[in-house]
């Protein structure tokens, strides 16, 4: 069952996002891009706090928002849905108990009833005994996990996250992205992050948006695996070099390399079939003059790292050991070979 359906279009200053989603009841949909793109957009718009200029937003079988006449348009607070940022944003002025209990007192729940339930969620989050203390006294981690509380405590239909982890160093980052996956896990969600470890960890399906369209989309890894742009490559930490088919390899000037993987030898079974050829930077070794079968790479600059060095080409970046990594410099010339084992072959649109 479709629990939030949306074609959002909003007009920007250089170019109009226009980007539909579907999620299930339950699911959790991860959204990244670059800067820029449209994310952040799409969720203030799924929130009410941009209008429409075109489509239409349904929260479970209640249409909430549409642009197009009859115009609807369901304030912010009465859509079931609940946006949570990199601010916590608590009222100062209460209690942590109280911030938690104020969805479930707004919606007509008694006092008490209200308090004991935030007390349950402080729990769930984490923060047992936490209620009398005030926000001020909270660190950046466990305001997160008061919002989260708060957040959930109102039963929405749907919670957005608009990345929640980005200020939290990584050791308190790491504990908020559990709690999350734990209490998130019935509650229908979409996640803007810029990190894939988030989305692998929280999400069940992966949304790619580059200058407010909708570039790839489908399971997490699958989509971190066949990356579609060099975007989605980055942040999945892997090389997509384009180039076609010939021969049964992948061709790109003089550079040639082969697959050991049998769904990318049928890909490049076609000659001049456009084809990018994927592959890690760690998986790129460092060869001498006399291996025929290697690869020229100019080097155009020289990153350290905390195992060695990255090495970044004209043609995507290599990683190499510390103990390999002497004599290595800007402007220079390397050769490397790639196990054709270690290479895939995926499709270009």
């Amino acid at each position: 069952m479709t629990a939030l359906r949306a074609r959002v279009v909003v007009e920007r200053e250089h170019f109009a996002v226009d980007v539909s989603v579907e999620v299930a009841a339950g699911e959790t949909v991860a959204v990244m891009g670059p800067s820029g793109a449209g994310k952040s957009t799409l969720l203030q718009a799924l929130a009410g706090l941009v209008p429409l200029g075109g489509g239409e937003i349904s929260v479970g079988e209640r249409v909430v928002d549409r642009a197009v006449a009859p115009r609807v348009q369901v304030a912010p607070m009465h859509r079931g849905i609940v946006l949570l940022g990199q601010d916590a944003r608590l009222f100062p002025h209460l209690s942590v108990r109280e911030n938690v209990a104020f969805g479930p007192r707004s919606a007509g729940v008694p006092a008490r009833r209200a308090r004991a339930s935030a007390d349950a969620w402080l729990e769930r989050v984490g923060l047992p005994g936490a209620g009398d203390r005030m926000p001020h006294e909270l660190s950046g981690g466990e305001s997160q996990r008061v919002a989260v509380a708060r957040a959930l405590a109102a039963s929405p239909q749907a919670v957005l996250l608009d990345e929640p982890l980005v200020a939290l160093d990584p050791d308190t980052a790491g504990g908020i992205r559990r709690m999350l996956r734990e209490q998130l896990a019935d509650v229908t969600t979409v996640a803007v992050t810029h990190d894939a470890a988030d989305a692998v960890a929280l999400a069940d399906r992966l949304l790619v948006i580059e200058a407010g369209r909708v570039t790839q989309s489908g399971p997490v890894r699958e989509v971190l695996g066949e990356p579609a742009s060099d975007f989605v490559a980055s942040i999945g930490g892997v090389n997509r070099l384009v180039g076609v088919a010939s021969g049964g390899a992948w061709v790109r000037g003089d550079l040639r390399l082969t697959s050991a993987d049998a769904a990318s030898r049928a890909l490049a079974a076609v000659d001049g079939v456009p084809l990018a050829a994927v592959f890690r930077p760690e998986d790129v070794r460092v060869v001498g003059a006399s291996n025929a079968d290697a690869w020229a790479l100019a080097i155009t600059d020289l990153e350290q790292t905390l195992t060695g060095v990255r090495v970044r080409t004209g043609l995507g970046v290599v990683d190499v050991p510390l103990a390999e990594a002497g004599g290595l410099v800007v402007g220079s010339t390397m050769r490397v070979r790639i196990d054709p084992a270690a290479v895939r072959f995926v499709t270009v649109d």
